[in-house]
Order: C-alpha cells, then sequence, then structure tokens
C-alpha cells in the first residue's frame, strides 16, 4: 500500500486477512463444513466462528482495553465499558458461501463513542481490500474510491437485500421494490450487504436500501461510502442508522430521491408505532433484536451521564453541505 495508514486501521486488515484465510481454505471443500440454523433461512458455519475467533484475537492482542461487539459472540469478549468498539462480522453472505455463490466478506469498523473511524472489508475470493479511516477518504486496494457522478434515478443501478427470515414483513418490502424498480435502471440483490455498500462507494452502484440490518452489517460500509463522498442513513434521510434495522445510502442526488420514496416505509418515522408494528409483524429476529435494544440502551445511558447538562440534538436530514460541516465540527472529537 502506497499511503501510510493508521496503526488501528493496519491492525484491522491484519485481522480480516488472517480471517480472509481461514474462508479461503474452508471454500475448498464447503460440503464438508458443519451448518447450524440461527433461525430459519440464517445460518452459521464453523469457519464463521474461526474466523471472529481470529479477528478479535488479533485486535485484543493490540488493543486490550477496547470493546468487541461481533456477530456471533455479542459483547462477551472485550472491555464492556470502552469509548472504543470494534464492531465485526466475520463472514458476511454465510448463505452465499455455503452454497459456494462467490459473494461474501469480512467486516470490520472501529467506532469511537458510536461514530466509526476506521473500517476495513475485505473480499477473499477476489482479494479486494476496502479500507477507510475518517478524513483519510476510502480505497479498494490502492484506488481512491469516489460515488458515481450519475444524478438520474432513470439511469441508475441500485442495490438491496430481500426479507429472508421468518416473520418478515415481505409484503412492506415488495411494495417499496416496485416503487423503486420503476424509477431505476435495474436492482442487484448479491447477498452481502457489507459489500455491497463497498461497490457503491466505488462506484458500481448508485444507491441502496435495506431492512433488517444489524450493526456489524453496516458498520464499515457506511464509512466507505461517505469516505468515498456519498450519503447514509436512515429511510427519512437522517442519520440515525446503525441501531434502526434500516439503511438507505447513495450519490448526494440519488440518495435524495430515494428518500422522497422509502420515507413512508421508515421505521423510525414514529417510534412508538414502529415498535408496536415490529411486534406485531416479528420482523427480527429475537436474539439480534434484543442484543441491539440492550446496545441503544446502553448508548443513550452513555449519552445521558456524559452529557446530562446538553441539549439533546434534533434529528436532521442529512445534505452534502451537512455531512461535510458535521465532519468538521467532530474533528477534533476522536483521539486520531
Amino acid at each position: 500500500m502506497s499511503q501510510a495508514l493508521h496503526p488501528m486501521l493496519n491492525i484491522a486488515i491484519k485481522a480480516a486477512r488472517a480471517a480472509g484465510a481461514i474462508i479461503n481454505r474452508a471454500s475448498l471443500d464447503v460440503e464438508r463444513l458443519t451448518v447450524t440454523t440461527k433461525s430459519p433461512n440464517d445460518f452459521v458455519t464453523e469457519v464463521d466462528k474461526a474466523a471472529e475467533d481470529v479477528i478479535i484475537a488479533t485486535i485484543l492482542e493490540a488493543y486490550p482495553g477496547h470493546g468487541i461487539l461481533a456477530e456471533e459472540s455479542g459483547r462477551t469478549y472485550g472491555a464492556k465499558d470502552s469509548d472504543f468498539v470494534w464492531i465485526i462480522d466475520p463472514l458476511d453472505g454465510t448463505t452465499n458461501f455455503i452454497h459456494g455463490f462467490p459473494f461474501y466478506a469480512v467486516s470490520i469498523a472501529l467506532a469511537f463513542r458510536n461514530q466509526v473511524q476506521q473500517a476495513v472489508v475485505y473480499d477473499p475470493n477476489r482479494n479486494d481490500l476496502f479500507y477507510a479511516s475518517r478524513g483519510k477518504g476510502a480505497y479498494m486496494n490502492d484506488r481512491r474510491l469516489r460515488v458515481s457522478k450519475r444524478t438520474r434515478m432513470s439511469e441508475s443501478l441500485i442495490g438491496t437485500g430481500f426479507p429472508f427470515r421468518k416473520g418478515d414483513n415481505f409484503q412492506r418490502y415488495m411494495k417499496m421494490f416496485e416503487e423503486v424498480m420503476v424509477q431505476c435502471a435495474g436492482v442487484r440483490r448479491p447477498g452481502a450487504a457489507a459489500l455491497d455498500l463497498c461497490y457503491l462507494a466505488a462506484g458500481f452502484y448508485d444507491g441502496f436500501f435495506e431492512t433488517g440490518l444489524s450493526p456489524w452489517d453496516v458498520a464499515a460500509g457506511s464509512l466507505m461510502i461517505t469516505e468515498a463522498g456519498g450519503l447514509v442513513g436512515n429511510f427519512t434521510g437522517e442519520p440515525d442508522f446503525l441501531f434502526q434495522r434500516e439503511l438507505l445510502a447513495g450519490t448526494p442526488r440519488i440518495y435524495g430521491q430515494l428518500v422522497k420514496t422509502l420515507a413512508p416505509y421508515s421505521r423510525v418515522i414514529a417510534e412508538a408505532e414502529a415498535a408496536a408494528a415490529q411486534e406485531a409483524e416479528g420482523e427480527s429476529d429475537p436474539e439480534d433484536e434484543a442484543l441491539i435494544q440492550s446496545l441503544q440502551a446502553a448508548e443513550d445511558a452513555a449519552q445521558a451521564a456524559k452529557g446530562a447538562e446538553e441539549v439533546k440534538p434534533k434529528r436532521t436530514r442529512i445534505t452534502a453541505a451537512a455531512k461535510a460541516a458535521e465532519d468538521r465540527q467532530n474533528k477534533g472529537d476522536a483521539p486520531f
């Protein structure tokens, strides 16, 4: 790599490559894998667990005081009260992997006070390494990434993910899909959100939307997009997406057009209504939902303790200008 990288980013890259080596070895004989069903259509293999173990070991060897949030082990490892939290998906696209479909990746992000600062997504099939540091740009191998310049929905290629868990509201998704499909040039669903977001940052997609996502699915990819000049938020255009189980991303112009289309389907317009709808529809995996709710509660409690005298900031819709202003304001907050 031609440029000097942040030490924490180097550790993330080391961990991602180690996990990728495990995945590549296992991919040579996927028929021998032991596959466990976490919930209907949601699988885990010993490869997921082995990859996660080597990632966590690599990170904690370098930063034993940091926290860990991982897909398979949750908050079991690492410090529980650190401002630094590594958000890990050891194998995003497990269903693809066990079928030999070559679209899956390792995703690692470092958040400082719930703002992602470092990100790595590694595609072991193609040996493509995506990485980003806040304020330093996003890269694929050694190539600087920029989102596409397309401004018209009619010319845009949009990525998405289908609902797949038992109880997901597929009818709701089909309404969104139909509204987007008739406006754009095409919709794609390869099946690994972390890699989808990197493809948007690289300009391969022009927009992306999905529901039911967890923090480990989107944390790393979201930084790739913002560092490549794109925007990320929830369906209403607000920057509150990490724990909201819905994500919308795109080039600045396409993002704004997708907000207009998808805002009526947002689960965060009215939180009480969303909670009631979720309970009635059973839209998510209970274990994942419980973990995310506990993390959100911990985040709210930490914010209250740190700034009881501060006025809670209003939610604001993301624009390119607002995002740039926010980055300038927050530049001094993280010790990087």
